[in-house]
């Protein structure tokens, strides 16, 4: 039996550890100790610290692995470069996790490699970060290096806002340094894709849907992207510039990026699936269980031949449901009857626990996944069913 480490135990990961299940595949679950809901799944596991990659390599040998993988999280790509060099396993090389793992080294290596991205500058310090300003135009973006999602991000209308910020950042950041770039005022996009042994599966861009808080959040994303006829070329096309400029082989990838006046700059990628069910997004449009691919790309186990196939192309959006008020929730009534274009309608909150305002990816309250004939029918049918949902406060 092939075992499988998987690397986070968290909600997001839990797909994972399912699919390897039904696929007769041991698993390892690796996380620091908490009351995680992989570890009840998981034949096996180990508390270590997923950002160490000495201490998952250590981990991966005494367990004896024959592949690892992780989703939806940033925290241990470092890692899994590590460990698949170390123990010649199918996944990134250790230079290319270091690469998706860092985001100042990242845009150096864009640089170089001809991708269109922001202007970028290093920074450690005030006196630094002062110089930078008088470089660059506002608005810009305050950036931790090694954090994902909002966290460490900060966007700044002129100076006082910058410099007010820059301690925020570096309180976030595990680095002794951050970036200040420029900001891109355009319209962002996804792109998920999976790539092995040189080879490019598949390229989804999708729509973004964003949460305005101090930087945009995404909290949904919608396929086919509406603008796939006229940038869908340019987008994969930016996506392979910034693949090769890491090096990057061998793994599932989202990249996040900006279409601005009719062109596509990059603004990161890494070398794992996306979250806020991106996942279940790349399935329902190909026709397959994306999850199914991630393991089996991780043990060699021909994850080609899903997209081999025809598939459907179905128009489908996910939303993560979110309050707009802090409070403890008493109850979450929802009148919504579960038809076929609900592929998925559920909440992570109890009554009785303390729901926050949303601001980030870990104030969520559920998610809502439909499909349907177009985007603007998936529309409607979003609409739809956020009406019939009431969250219901203890006064």
């Amino acid at each position: 039996m092939k075992k499988l480490m998987i690397l986070g135990a968290s909600y997001s990961q839990l797909p994972l550890y399912k699919m390897a299940k039904k696929l007769g595949v041991s698993t390892v679950a690796v996380s620091t100790p908490g009351d995680w809901p992989c570890f009840a799944i998981a034949d096996e596991y180990s508390y270590t610290d997923i950002s160490d990659p000495e201490a998952v390599l250590k981990a991966a040998r005494e367990h004896n692995i024959d592949g690892i993988t992780t989703c939806c999280l940033d925290a241990g790509i470092r890692s899994i470069g590590y460990v698949c060099e170390h123990m010649g396993l199918k996944g990134l090389s250790e230079q290319a996790g270091f690469l998706c793992s860092d985001k100042y080294y990242m845009k150096e290596a864009f640089v170089k490699g001809g991708v269109r991205c922001a202007k970028h500058i290093r920074i450690q310090s005030r006196e630094e970060l002062e110089s930078a300003l008088d470089q660059l135009e506002f608005p810009v973006i305050l950036k931790a290096v090694d954090l994902m999602g909002s966290r460490g991000l900060f966007r700044c209308e002129n100076r006082e806002e910058a410099l007010s910020h820059y301690q925020d950042t570096m309180d976030a950041t595990g680095k002794d340094y951050c970036l200040v770039e420029k900001f891109i005022q355009g319209q962002m996009l996804g792109c998920e894709a999976m790539i092995s042994n040189g080879k490019l599966l598949f390229c989804l861009p999708n729509n973004i849907e964003n949460y305005q808080s101090h930087v945009p959040t995404p909290i949904g994303h919608s396929v086919p992207y509406r603008k796939q006829d006229t940038l869908g070329a340019e987008v994969e096309h930016q996506l392979k510039l910034a693949i090769q400029a890491l090096g990057m082989d061998n793994c599932p990838i989202n990249c996040d990026l900006m279409e601005k006046d009719g062109k596509i700059y990059v603004i990161e990628i890494t070398g794992r699936a996306g979250g806020t069910c991106l996942p279940e997004t790349t399935g329902i449009y190909y026709g397959i269980d994306y999850y199914e691919a991630i393991v089996r790309l991780a043990l060699d186990m021909e994850a080609e031949a899903l997209f081999e196939k025809s598939s459907p192309r179905t128009a489908n959006l996910s939303h993560i449901l979110t309050s707009d008020r802090t409070g403890i929730l008493k109850q979450i009534h929802n009148d919504n009857e579960i038809t076929e274009n609900i592929v998925d309608l559920s909440f992570n909150v109890e009554p009785g626990e303390e729901i926050r305002k949303y601001e980030n990816g870990r104030d969520r309250i559920g998610q809502v996944i439909l499909k349907g004939k177009n985007l603007d029918d998936c529309q409607q049918n979003l609409a739809k069913v956020l009406s019939k949902i009431n969250i219901e406060f203890i006064s």
